[in-house]
């Protein structure tokens, strides 16, 4: 299995891999929106493997934290 990466912000107490629920609610209820962000950058396909699709949400990721200029975003791994 290759590494996975997700996208949360610092003050997100929620594991977004393991309480996705709880993340996703503190999330939106915040107006951060992190989940629709990342759908619009990355540019993930059905006819993508699951690999290639890991990588572009990843490359994704690390675009939208390095124009973060309020710092709020980090990535985290699996």
């Amino acid at each position: 299995m290759s590494r996975q990466a997700r996208i949360t912000t610092v003050d997100n107490p929620y594991n977004p891999f393991t309480q996705f629920n709880e993340w996703f609610f503190f999330d939106t209820t915040r107006g951060y929106n992190t989940s629709s962000l990342l759908a619009r950058v990355a540019k993930t396909s059905n006819s993508l493997s699951d690999e290639e699709n890991n990588q572009e949400i990843e490359r994704a990721i690390d675009e939208i934290i390095k124009l973060d200029f309020r710092n709020i975003y980090k990535k985290v791994t699996l």
